[in-house]
């Protein structure tokens, strides 16, 4: 039977967890800070006096404010979507075949991820002013169509990348014996990989959705004056003061945050679970 731990293997663990500690407290500490304050009923968000919800009806009541979130949570849910599909896809390709420039494209792939923002910002300024002018006046959603294409160009490398590292565990000799059974290519892909690579996906889809709704560089270079979102409508109050209807918002953007993520580590355990049974 295996001993229980002594007072040197106490002795051990508690700079360790002591360090953690202060890690979970640098990280989640302004957070909290941030939550604590939306609820501040003052205008000072440094001084605290009292405990009121006023701020988080006010935020409803600013109609820029609402449909620049709604803006960003468009853009997020479209350029997911498709960062989501390109980025298997392309996993899939780099995965499964050999042909000649295999390393260059799978090179190219990662510029996206180490380019600094702010050359994606002014690249995708230009490209969009010179090269393919995109149409003013459109209705929505096409009015959102350069966010959408560029956040597409820097999201599904992610999701690649996540995706191809999921099936370098995958056995494929589960999809020969898929194939000697009689199916297809296209339903050994779908009934065999693409259960294996399921929880890559939804990671995938998470860290897409994640980094199209808080990016503020290349969507302030892409933007229009119609197309506002929720982060560049923030970075232009907080240019003259810091009010709690910002804390509020931000709280909402948390909340949500937290609980799409939520949603995702069920549907992965979900997932696990069945595969095991």
């Amino acid at each position: 039977m295996r001993e229980p731990p002594g007072l040197l293997d106490y002795a051990r663990r508690w700079p360790l967890k002591l360090w953690m500690l202060l890690v979970g407290l640098f990280l989640y500490a302004p957070l909290l800070v941030l939550v604590a304050m939306s609820f501040n009923d003052s205008r000072r968000t440094t001084h605290w006096r009292g405990f009121t919800m006023d701020w988080y009806a006010k935020v409803f009541e600013d109609a820029e404010l609402v449909q620049s979130l709604v803006n960003s949570l468009s853009i997020a849910a479209f350029s997911t979507a498709i960062s989501l599909l390109l980025g298997t896809l392309a996993a899939i390709a780099l995965w499964r075949f050999r042909f000649p420039g295999r390393m260059l494209v799978d090179g190219a792939f990662a510029l996206p991820i180490v380019v600094p923002e702010i050359c994606m910002g002014v690249a995708m300024l230009i490209f969009f002013a010179r090269v393919m002018p995109w149409p003013a006046g459109l209705p929505w959603p096409l009015s959102l169509g350069p966010i959408v294409i560029a956040h597409v160009s820097f999201s599904f490398p992610f999701v690649a990348v996540v995706v191809r590292a999921r099936l370098q565990s995958f056995d494929r000799a589960q999809e020969e014996a898929a194939r000697d059974l009689g199916a297809g290519n296209w339903r050994a892909l779908w009934d065999v990989v693409v259960p294996h690579i399921r929880p890559a996906l939804l990671a995938g889809a998470l860290l897409a959705f994640t980094l199209s709704l808080d990016d503020f560089v290349i969507t302030f270079f892409t933007a229009g004056p119609d197309t506002v979102t929720f982060p560049v409508k923030v970075y232009s109050m907080v240019r003259f003061s810091v009010t709690p209807k910002v804390n509020a918002i931000s709280t909402l953007l948390l909340a949500v945050t937290v609980l799409l993520t939520f949603l995702a580590l069920r549907l992965q355990a979900r997932a696990a679970a069945e595969r095991l049974s």
